[in-house]
């Protein structure tokens, strides 16, 4: 059984040979590969090179084409800074919005024809062609609030939320974005990925209320899932926000399967999440990458173990860190994660 069969039987809420593996190891692959995180970053033939390479290496049954979250920030004109050992960042010293008046100059753009989105669209399609026979390839995007809190700030944007001043511009501008992230999702699906993966980190009791986030984001990720799924793609969700709201989100998207960190305020337990959501979706996740900064093999293994018997049975589950594999770490790690779903999660 290869990747892709293992990952859709799963997928289907059935058992396959063993428990998906897949650790977010793209924020590694760029030393398999010899090169910088920043030329890693912007150049998308390299970038593919590093990702196949490094998911064939460490077995790894998916791939996800998260580089970094200022990808369609930056091609509305946020400024990017770029460095070698880390993931790309919206520059300090220049903020694109900072004004109520400024959030009109998020205009709508062509993802085709754009710098960056363009790049991963092109990365998407090297991935495909190479790998989508027998690996599944999901491409990344991040939602409408969280590409519009890169081009403000996150303390900004939330203020803007809550003044009645400022909501009519903040809404217009999600309104925009959401359009231009259909159209990219239509060119990332032309380009052959299996998957829309949308990161919804507002969807998330430490950023706001679910109310709040309904209000703002809701109906958008509602209609860029509903446009994935009419063009025959599955529609999945990132959140490593703490207390995410899983009820929320699956009544919007109705996603085949959520990456996350942290249980949903409604779960105390894993079991408790198994039971309540288990049937409604896939999980993916959730070993914390800060865990990995600071635990050894034995404790990884224990906790690999433990997610493993609260949500193997049945399908429906990813064994996988719920963020980013820490950037500054070797892949050892990765190699105990996959080796626990391939062993102890064999069905």
């Amino acid at each position: 059984m290869n990747s892709l069969e293992r990952v859709l039987k799963t997928l289907n809420h059935e058992e396959a040979d063993c428990v998906p593996a897949y650790p977010l190891c793209n924020s590694i692959s760029w030393k398999r590969y010899g090169i910088g995180y920043d030329e890693w970053s912007v150049d998308p033939v390299k970038c593919a090179e590093a990702i196949i390479k490094t998911t064939e290496e460490l077995e790894l049954d998916a791939i996800v084409t998260l580089v970094d979250l200022s990808v369609e920030a930056a091609d509305f004109g946020m400024k990017v800074d770029y460095f070698p050992d880390k993931a790309a960042m919206p520059a300090d010293d220049c903020k694109f919005i900072d004004s109520v008046e400024d959030y009109a100059k998020v205009k709508p753009i062509n993802p085709r024809e754009t710098e960056r989105m363009s790049k991963m669209i092109e990365m998407t399609k090297i991935l495909v062609d190479r790998k989508g026979h027998e690996c599944p390839v999901v491409a990344f995007v991040f939602g409408p609030m969280g590409t519009l809190s890169m081009l403000t700030g996150l303390s900004t944007l939330m203020k803007d939320c809550m003044k009645k001043k400022s909501k009519d511009a903040v809404k217009q501008a999600i309104a925009t974005i959401t359009d231009v992230l259909l159209d990219y999702c239509d060119a990332l699906i032309d380009a052959g990925a299996h998957a829309i993966m949308l990161d919804t980190l507002f969807s998330s009791k430490t950023i706001m209320r679910a109310s709040m986030w309904d209000e703002f984001e809701g109906e958008a990720v509602q209609k860029i899932a509903e446009h994935v799924h009419s063009r025959g793609r599955l529609v999945m969700i990132h959140n490593c926000g703490e207390g995410i709201y899983i009820k929320e989100q699956i009544d919007r998207m109705h996603p085949e399967a959520i990456s996350l960190l942290y249980l949903p305020p409604d779960c105390e337990t894993m079991e408790a999440l198994k039971e309540k959501y288990g049937s409604q979706t896939t999980f993916i996740g959730h070993i914390d990458p800060g865990f990995l900064m600071v635990c050894d093999e034995d404790r990884l293994r224990k906790q690999c173990r433990e997610q493993l018997d609260a949500y193997k049975k049945d399908g429906g589950f990813i064994l996988a860190t719920g963020c980013e594999y820490p950037p500054v770490l070797d892949d050892e790690f990765a190699k105990v994660i996959v080796d626990e779903a391939k062993t102890y999660g064999k069905y």
